[in-house]
C-alpha cells in the first residue's frame, strides 16, 4: 500500500473496516433470523402433527383397513400448517398399507432412511422419558424446494405417521432478508466511503497546508507561517513548524548578513587593492624594462616581484569577478558571435596558435556574451596547456539548440579523487604545492560564466588518454539573460529584507589549478 496516497489509504481502511463490520453484523443477523424463523415454523408444524397423530389415529382399530387409514391421513392433512401426511401400518388381510394425503408428492421414498430407522427404533425408558417411541424430524430438499420431514410411531400401538411441510415461503422470506442485509451492507460501505472522505479531508487538509508551506519555505519564502486553530496533534505540529520556520528565518538572516558582509569586505578589499596595485604594476613594468641593466644579483628578485605582482593583480581581478557572481550583479552583454572566429581570437590573443589545434567550421553563429565566452575558453585551454599535454585540441559542433565546445589535452588525465573537485574555488590538485601560478579561481569562474548563459561544463578522462572538458551553451542565451535580470532584482529585494539570495553559480566538482591569463 506504500504507493497509494494517504487519502486513498484512509478511505481504503475505512471501507475495509466498515465492510467487515457490516458483513459480520449482516451475517449474524441473517443466521439468527434464519434459525428463529425455521425453529418457529418447524416447532409449530411438529406440535400440530404430534397432536393430530394422536387425535386422528386413536379412533382407529388396532389393525385398520386402508380406507380407514386414508381417511385418517386426509383428516390430518387438513391443518393450519399446510403439511402433507403419510401413514403406514399393518392392516387386516393385506398385511400392510400406506396412506398419503398427496401420493404424487409424498411417498416413502421422500423419507430419508436415517429418519425411518430413528422413528422405528424402540428406546428404553429413561427418567421422565417413559415412551418407547419419539418424534424425529429432518430438513431435506426435493426438486430444489426445501421441506421439513417429521415422523413418529404411535405409542401403545397404532400406525407410523410422517409429515412433509414445504419451507419455500420461509426460504423466500430469508432470501428477502439476505437481499435487505446485502443492500444495508452496501449502503454502509457507501456511507463509510463518504465518512472516510470527510475524515480524510479533515485530517489531510492541515497536512496539505503543511506540505505547501514546507515547499514555500524550501523555495526561500522564509516568512511562511501556518494559521493554527485548535489544540490537537496537527495544531501542535503547525506550532512546531512555525517555530522552526521562525528560527530558520533568523538563522538565515544572520548568515545572509554575514555573507553580505563578507562579500562587501572582499569587494572593498579588491577595490582598495587596485589603486596600490596599479602603482606597483607601473613600477614593476619599469623595473622589467630595465632588467638587463640591473645588477645580476638583483635581477632574480626583480623578476620575482614582477611575476608576483602580476599574480596578485590576476587574483584581485578574479576576486572581483567572483564577488559580482555572488552578489548577483553579473549580467550578460549578448552579441551574435561566429564561434570559430571567437575561439581563434582567444587562442591568437594569448599566443597559443602553435600549441592548440582547432576543429571548428566557420559560420556557426550563436548569440552569447563574447567577453564571458572568451573567459571560459581562456581558462579551459590555459588549464589544458598548463596541466595537460600538447597538442590541445578544441572541437566546436552544434547539437540541436545547444553548442558543444570540447577541449582535450594529451596529458596524464585527471586523478579520480580530483575529478569531483576540479571546479571548486581555490582547489589545488596537489597539496604539496599550495602556491602555484594560478589563483585557484579560473575554472570556478569559467563554470559561473557557463551557468549565467544557462550552460554547464563537465570534466572527464578520455579513453585514449588526457582530460576532456566539455562546454555546453545554448545557441541563443537571450531568454536566460532576461531571467537573470529578474533574478538579480529579486535577490536584491530579498537581501534588503534580510533573506538569502540564490547563488547564480553552483559550485561543481572539478579540477581547478587556477585560471589562464
Amino acid at each position: 500500500m506504500r504507493w497509494l496516497s494517504l487519502r486513498l489509504r484512509l478511505m481504503l481502511v475505512f471501507g475495509l473496516v466498515a465492510l467487515a463490520a457490516a458483513a459480520s453484523a449482516s451475517a449474524i443477523a441473517y443466521w439468527l433470523n434464519r434459525d428463529a424463523v425455521l425453529t418457529r415454523t418447524q416447532d409449530a408444524a411438529l406440535d400440530e402433527f404430534r397432536k393430530a397423530l394422536k387425535d386422528d389415529t386413536d379412533p382407529l382399530p388396532v389393525t385398520p383397513t386402508c380406507p380407514e387409514l386414508q381417511d385418517a391421513a386426509d383428516r390430518m392433512a387438513d391443518n393450519t400448517q399446510k403439511y402433507e401426511v403419510l401413514l403406514v401400518t399393518r392392516t387386516t388381510g393385506s398385511g400392510g398399507c400406506t396412506a398419503a394425503s398427496k401420493p404424487d408428492l409424498f411417498t416413502m421414498k421422500a423419507v430419508p432412511g436415517v429418519l425411518r430407522r430413528a422413528v422405528d427404533e424402540r428406546r428404553a425408558a429413561e427418567g421422565s422419558q417413559a415412551a418407547p417411541y419419539h418424534l424425529y424430524w429432518q430438513r431435506i430438499t426435493l426438486d430444489g424446494t426445501p421441506y421439513l420431514v417429521g415422523g413418529a410411531k404411535v405409542n401403545g400401538g397404532g400406525p407410523t405417521g410422517y409429515m412433509l411441510k414445504s419451507l419455500d415461503t420461509e426460504r423466500q422470506d430469508l432470501n428477502s432478508l439476505a437481499w435487505s442485509l446485502g443492500i444495508a451492507t452496501a449502503l454502509a460501505l457507501v456511507g463509510s466511503a463518504l465518512l472516510a472522505q470527510a475524515a480524510a479531508a479533515t485530517v489531510l487538509r492541515p497536512v496539505q497546508r503543511l506540505g505547501e508551506a514546507a515547499n514555500r519555505l524550501g523555495e526561500g519564502h522564509l516568512d511562511t507561517r501556518l494559521q493554527v486553530s485548535g489544540s490537537d496533534e496537527l495544531a501542535k505540529l503547525s506550532h512546531t513548524f512555525n517555530r522552526a520556520a521562525e528560527r530558520l528565518q533568523k538563522r538565515v538572516a544572520e548568515l545572509s548578513a554575514r555573507e553580505a558582509s563578507s562579500r562587501r569586505f572582499v569587494a572593498d578589499m579588491s577595490h582598495e587593492l587596485r589603486t596600490p596595485l596599479t602603482a606597483i604594476t607601473a613600477v614593476t613594468e619599469v623595473l622589467e624594462e630595465e632588467a638587463d641593466a640591473l645588477d645580476p644579483m638583483i635581477a632574480p628578485a626583480v623578476q620575482l616581484v614582477v611575476s608576483e605582482t602580476r599574480r596578485l593583480n590576476d587574483l584581485v581581478e578574479n576576486l572581483m569577478e567572483v564577488t559580482r557572481f555572488d552578489a548577483g550583479t553579473a549580467r550578460l552583454v549578448l552579441d551574435d558571435v561566429d564561434v570559430a572566429d571567437q575561439v581563434t581570437a582567444c587562442i591568437d590573443a594569448r599566443a597559443w596558435l602553435d600549441a592548440v589545434e582547432l576543429d571548428a567550421a566557420r559560420g556557426i553563429m550563436a548569440r552569447l556574451d563574447p567577453r564571458r565566452l572568451d573567459v571560459i575558453l581562456a581558462n579551459l585551454i590555459g588549464n589544458a596547456l598548463k596541466h595537460g599535454g600538447s597538442p590541445v585540441r578544441v572541437s566546436v559542433l552544434p547539437e540541436g539548440e545547444d553548442l558543444l565546445i570540447k577541449v582535450r589535452d594529451h596529458g596524464p588525465g585527471i586523478p579520480e579523487d580530483v575529478l569531483p573537485h576540479v571546479f571548486d574555488r581555490f582547489y589545488k590538485a596537489s597539496a604539496s604545492r599550495p602556491r602555484s601560478e594560478g589563483s585557484g579561481l579560473g575554472l570556478s569562474i569559467a563554470m559561473e560564466n557557463a551557468h549565467i548563459h544557462g550552460g554547464d561544463i563537465s570534466a572527464a578522462n578520455s579513453p585514449e588518454g588526457g582530460a576532456v572538458f566539455t562546454l555546453r551553451l545554448p545557441m541563443d542565451a537571450s531568454r536566460l539573460a532576461s531571467i537573470e535580470d529578474r533574478k538579480g532584482e529579486d535577490r536584491k529585494g530579498r537581501e534588503r529584507k534580510g533573506e538569502p539570495g540564490k547563488d547564480d553559480g553552483a559550485e561543481g566538482s572539478r579540477r581547478n589549478e587556477g585560471g589562464a591569463p
